[in-house]
């Protein structure tokens, strides 16, 4: 069904940004959340290529077009008192799935994690996404119910006044 020959996951680049920033609105389109790419491609750059980055991507490329990515952060935890690494987004776009890719994806992150000499690599994903969960089971990967908050930064700015 899939010609896994057509695949090419790498490090994102510089002129990867404007496609990354599309694939990550089709992803919070997918995940029904809101998306502004207003200076995406600025912040973006800024936390990927440097010396020292905040933030590391990998994406899926299919005839010179991109299929889908995944970022990590590099986080440290108090209860381990030790780095992890944290998947921030995983994606693909729905052609493409089914044929591997997250797993290898998935795999780039775990490699950068045992590089980096972290002590595990977390994430997660909503609670509805059964597709998703599925497939990080099959993995092997151990979940944990949390509810995740957060505050929208103009709700930082109403809680601190």
């Amino acid at each position: 069904m899939f010609d896994h020959e057509v695949y090419v996951i790498r490090i994102a680049l510089p002129g990867d940004i404007e496609s990354l920033i599309e694939l990550c609105a089709e992803h919070a389109a997918y995940e029904e959340v809101q998306y502004d790419p207003q200076d995406k491609d600025i912040h973006l750059a800024g936390a990927l290529f440097t010396a020292s980055p905040r933030l590391y991507a990998w994406v899926v490329e299919q005839h010179g077009r991109l299929m889908g990515y995944a970022t990590a952060t590099e986080e440290f935890s108090t209860w381990d008192a030790d780095a992890f690494l944290h998947m921030d987004c995983l994606y693909l776009r729905e052609e493409v799935r089914g044929a591997g890719l997250g797993r290898r994806l998935i795999r780039e992150i775990a490699s950068l994690a045992l590089q980096l000499g972290c002590v595990n690599v977390q994430w997660q994903t909503p609670l509805w996404n059964a597709h998703a969960i599925s497939f990080y089971q099959h993995l092997g990967a151990e979940g944990k119910q949390k509810v995740r908050f957060f505050f929208a930064a103009d709700a930082l700015e109403t809680f601190l006044e």
